[in-house]
């Protein structure tokens, strides 16, 4: 089988993956959940599950480790080199697919995405409309995040100045613009915006994406089911254990990234874990997911022309056999 051709870079770059291979010497599965970006809170759930004995009570070892910005999970996947994958936001996954990358998500972390856009109350950006006239800072990989915003809510183009800027946030504290973003759960790099910030949410203005999904192939998905279905009982205990107890869900993390900030990862956490858990996860469990929502996003994308090969038909992007399968098992919380 050919190695699947993939863009470098997709929607805010960040990419997991977890590499699963039976063991020849035990009953267990050595679970090796390759990381894209650096350890931390997007992995807290995973962290708990793993001290708490969650994976190995599913006959799974979870083996956490590190990427970087050149590792790209979704090939390392595509590839049968993985079989469970995360990226950072749900696009990436739509884009994976027009490819006829086989990968079809099948859970998902976070119900709505945290990105948004901060202003200052000198020069306020509360509804899509006041965008008009502002100069928006944006990294480049999050053009297309505010090119689609301002068609959902028919912007004219031409009535916004995008500049692209780094993560820092000093440009709207200088003046060089009047917006700028990222997301919520960065509170570290947020802090420097003061208490009076104003945010718009990108899933408020009418865009509404998942964070942190996760994937698998076709042919696991197909072949190897139980394994899936195994990995997300595991994962949604810790996660749902995470939000229930979040101190020493901390104090796990840190143990599995000694190098994290015990302050940084507990704000952290408050705001992530209000995105796994709410309304919907309340009725339906953690990881659940929204078919409607992820047809909003092919339509949206093809609509921004997007997709240069084809545009994905939304069983080609997505299953919810996982989830119905966990059903009785994931967390109801919210």
């Amino acid at each position: 089988m050919p190695k699947p051709v993939l863009p470098r870079r997709l929607l805010l770059g960040g990419i997991a993956t977890a590499i699963v291979t039976d063991r020849a010497t035990a009953a267990t599965a050595t679970v090796t959940m390759q990381l894209g970006w650096l350890g931390g809170g997007n992995q807290l759930g995973e962290a708990c599950a793993k001290e708490l004995g969650y994976f190995a009570a599913e006959g799974l070892d979870l083996d956490i480790r590190p990427g970087g910005p050149n590792n790209d999970g979704i090939a390392i996947v595509a590839s049968g080199r993985g079989d469970v994958g995360q990226v950072s936001s749900s696009p990436s996954l739509m884009l994976a697919t027009s490819q006829d990358i086989p990968i079809k998500c099948f859970a998902v972390s976070a119900q709505k995405h945290p990105y948004a856009y901060y202003s200052l109350p000198k020069n306020p950006v509360r509804t899509a409309a006041d965008f008009r006239g502002k100069r928006v800072g944006v990294q480049a990989t999050a053009v297309i995040l505010l090119r689609a915003m301002m068609a959902k809510n028919a912007i004219d183009p031409t009535d916004v100045t995008i500049v692209t800027i780094g993560s820092d946030m000093a440009p709207l504290l200088t003046g060089q613009v009047d917006v700028v973003s990222g997301w919520l759960t960065n509170t570290t790099a947020l802090k420097v915006l003061g208490p009076d910030r104003i945010s718009l949410r990108l899933w408020d203005t009418g865009v509404r994406l998942y964070a942190n999904p996760y994937y698998a192939t076709t042919d696991t998905l197909d072949g190897r089911r139980d394994l899936l279905v195994r990995f997300l009982r595991a994962a949604a205990r810790g996660w749902g254990y995470a939000d229930q107890n979040r101190d020493k869900a901390i104090a796990m993390l840190l143990r599995a990234f000694p190098n994290l900030v015990a302050a940084d990862e507990r704000a952290a956490a408050d705001v992530m874990l209000s995105y796994c858990f709410d309304e919907s996860t309340r009725a339906h469990g953690y990881g659940t997911m929204d078919p409607a929502v992820w047809q909003e996003q092919i339509d949206m994308w093809s609509k921004l022309g997007q997709f240069t090969k084809r545009t994905p038909k939304l069983d080609e992007v997505m299953t919810t056999a996982i989830l119905d399968a966990t059903a009785d098992a994931r967390p109801k919380l919210g």
